[in-house]
């Protein structure tokens, strides 16, 4: 089968190549992959950087199962499905366990639930976390990226009043529409104490946010974009008794895929993908994620 490869020489570090079909186990399926994105903490140029020449890098992948589980768990052949992995998703052939996958509505399509696993897993559990309540002030930092596009959505379905925090205010566009009421530049922006605060950035930034949190409030950490440390002082936190959680995706996902994707065909949920390429052009799409030039999600389609 072809599949995108780690080659630290090529363009965005990835090469499209032959590579051996995978083996699935007996509660994995055989999936014929239709679309998978990219996300910035997978590439080989950001936060995949060490990982080794030849492997099959990608979070997420959408497509249809050619190969059912030997156990008989799972979908049947046939079925249209989304799948979440920690490798494997940029190739023709994805072998993913029944329990990293959900069967997807006639109403979504593969390019948006290619956008859906790890952007959305980590929005949606954040915000569980979090303890989303309606009438919480939720910000998010990174809100023009995928992550940022999902949680800004949900939070605003779950009741609560958001604001979303982006690096300028051409990336700030759309937001409104999603449902966020606030979109700032800057933290001296923000008005009323924050609840709950989303951070996908860190550094300078996650410093002067906690000065903006509410007594006992919520810090969830799902990234740290910026790629800088974080100078934070102890009583920042302990004198405002605020909670400081990181967070990734992971763990038995099938339920909360499946949920995502109903959202998607209530359209309740609407996926941003800023950009749509065949999967030849990745190497050039990857070099736009790291230089910050595509907002929300970048999906590629397996031709």
């Amino acid at each position: 089968m072809r599949a995108l490869v780690v080659d630290h020489d090529a363009p965005g570090g990835l090469r499209l190549t032959e590579v051996p079909d995978p083996v699935p186990g007996p509660d994995e399926v055989l999936v014929r992959v239709a679309a998978t994105s990219l996300n910035h903490g997978e590439l080989p140029r950001t936060g995949n950087a060490a990982a080794a020449p030849g492997t099959v890098p990608g979070w997420d992948a959408a497509g249809t199962v050619e190969r059912p589980a030997a156990s008989g768990a799972g979908p049947r052949a046939g079925e249209r499905v989304v799948t979440w992995g920690w490798s494997g998703g940029w190739a023709e052939l994805r072998a993913v366990s029944v329990t990293d996958l959900a069967v997807l509505p006639d109403e979504v399509d593969f390019v948006r639930a290619a956008a859906l696993p790890v952007a959305g897993l980590t929005a949606l559990r954040a915000l569980r976390r979090a303890g989303t309540e309606p009438g919480h002030r939720v910000a998010v930092t990174g809100a023009s990226g995928g992550v940022g596009h999902f949680a800004v959505q949900l939070a605003r379905l779950q009741g609560a009043e958001v604001v979303a925090v982006v690096g300028d205010r051409a990336r700030g566009a759309g937001l409104a529409e999603l449902g966020a009421h606030q979109v700032v530049t800057d933290p001296a922006e923000i008005g009323a104490p924050v609840h709950i605060l989303l951070d996908h950035v860190g550094g300078p930034l996650l410093a002067r946010l906690l000065d903006r949190m509410a007594d006992g409030g919520t810090v969830i950490s799902i990234g740290a974009t910026s790629g800088l440390d974080t100078p934070i002082a102890p009583y920042q936190l302990v004198g405002r008794r605020l909670t400081l959680v990181g967070i990734q995706a992971g763990g038995r996902v099938s339920a909360d895929l499946a949920h995502l994707a109903r959202l998607v065909a209530e359209e309740r949920l609407r996926v941003s993908a800023g950009r749509v390429a065949d999967w030849r052009s990745a190497g050039d799409l990857a070099e736009d994620i790291v230089a910050r030039r595509v907002r929300g999600k970048a999906v590629l389609t397996v031709s």
